[in-house]
């Protein structure tokens, strides 16, 4: 299996429009079956694309994500993170995932400055 049931990942959805809503998903992995991921969590956006920062939509959400799409980057994170206690904050010039613990994801990678 590719992903195990319990993992936790972060989800970059790729934009397909410079105006699109740059969205992250963060949550924990239900099942996994053909390329196709049942995951529950949290979405974050970025709403104001001039503070370039990401917020946290209250209601969790359950989704199925298509690893098979290409319209997703998938990060497996480890499983001693607390997905509650997960924010974006900024190191520098950097955009960091944290839960607040020394562990943390730098997402610049994934393409803004």
């Amino acid at each position: 299996m590719i992903l195990l049931k319990g993992e936790k990942i972060h989800v970059v959805h790729r934009r397909r429009f410079e105006k699109d809503l740059r969205k992250h998903f963060i949550g924990e992995v239900e099942a996994y079956e053909n390329g196709l991921v049942r995951a529950v969590g949290h979405v974050f956006v970025i709403e104001d694309q001039k503070e370039n920062m990401f917020r946290k939509k209250s209601e969790p959400r359950t989704r199925i994500i298509s690893l098979t799409a290409g319209d997703v980057f998938v990060n497996v994170i480890p499983p001693t993170i607390e997905l509650d206690k997960i924010r974006y904050e900024s190191k520098g010039r950097d955009t960091r995932v944290t839960d607040g613990s020394d562990w943390y994801l730098d997402i610049k990678e994934f393409g803004w400055a």
